[in-house]
């Protein structure tokens, strides 16, 4: 991919809302880097490959299954990439569960235990709040607003700050009701979203409790190159950091917009969501007009596979 090369590249893993049936399944059967990715994925959690190329919907949607499934799919696309290209990003990150394929990536994680974590971090964030009690919506308008706003009701925060003027709050069913009331009185849009529960929020910290033990008792490296945390915006230290930030992550917000500015700011010139969707793409040109961004999801996204000189 000759315009990429000599350029610092940020990889870009996304979230819960990405997926969908038969992600990456083109990929697989093109890519044999990216069909032992699968392979590893089918081995360390039986049934996955299958949910993931044939569905339903309804049942990959279920949080316990979409987040392995996600980073299945993210790293099957990175590694696709980078065999195809023979390219090293300079930086990672991903947005809330996309921070496991970023670990991943960087060889910070074993992808086998990143399924088995993600698995089990989807099954805990289910279980930590009873179907209804939580709720979450997206706010489009003025960041500071809606911090202003949740500051003075109980039981809602912040979430994802996702572009300059998108943010998702998170809470009680009744607090996330009541900040969305006060945010519409001051001209804000607010979107309720369809989540099976309330995310990066403090109700979610059973989920943070109960996973706590298990990422210390998880075999974290030191990365290859940089990957930033959603809950500082900054680049991990190193891998004792990571069971706690990762911890931290499910109660905390996702710090997107300051973590695509770090990123800018330390260099990345080229930022490549890798895996289905475009959502991170998209974020990326609101936070930062005119950059460079691309996706990889398919065969087609891979240069050589256009016929196109290395």
């Amino acid at each position: 991919m000759a315009e990429l090369r000599g350029r610092q590249i940020a990889a870009l893993f996304p979230g819960q809302g990405s997926h969908a049936v038969g992600m990456g399944a083109d990929l697989a059967a093109a890519v044999p880097v990216a069909a032992a990715v699968y392979a590893e994925a089918e081995a360390t959690l039986p049934g996955l490959r299958r949910l993931i190329e044939q569905g339903p919907l309804e049942d990959l949607t279920l949080t316990a299954n979409q987040q392995p499934a996600l980073v299945a799919a993210s790293v099957a696309a990175y590694r696709a990439w980078q065999a195809h290209t023979g390219l090293t990003p300079a930086f990672a990150a991903g947005h809330s569960l996309g921070e496991y394929s970023a670990l991943v990536a960087a060889g910070a994680l074993a992808l086998p235990d990143a399924l088995r974590l993600t698995r089990e971090r989807g099954e805990r964030m289910q279980a930590a709040v009873p179907v209804g009690a939580g709720a979450m919506s997206a706010v489009m308008g003025d960041a500071q607003a809606v911090q202003e706003v949740c500051a003075g009701i109980e039981g809602v925060q912040p979430a994802n700050y996702n572009a300059p003027t998108q943010t998702v709050i998170s809470g009680t069913a009744a607090g996330v009701a009541e900040a969305a009331a006060a945010l519409k009185e001051r001209g804000l849009r607010v979107i309720p979203l369809k989540v099976s529960a309330p995310f990066h929020c403090p109700l979610m910290q059973p989920a943070r409790e109960g996973l706590q033990p298990v990422l210390e008792a998880t075999a974290f490296a030191a990365p290859a190159f940089p990957v930033y945390a959603n809950v500082t915006a900054q680049p991990y230290a190193g891998p004792q950091q990571m069971p706690a930030l990762l911890a931290e992550q499910i109660t905390a917000p996702v710090r997107w917009v300051e973590t695509v500015q770090a990123l800018a700011s330390a260099g990345a010139e080229v930022f490549i969501e890798f895996g289905p969707g475009s959502v991170l793409a998209g974020l990326v040109k609101k936070i930062l007009p005119g950059a460079d961004v691309l996706n990889v999801a398919a065969p087609g996204d891979l240069p050589d596979m256009q016929g196109e000189q290395q």
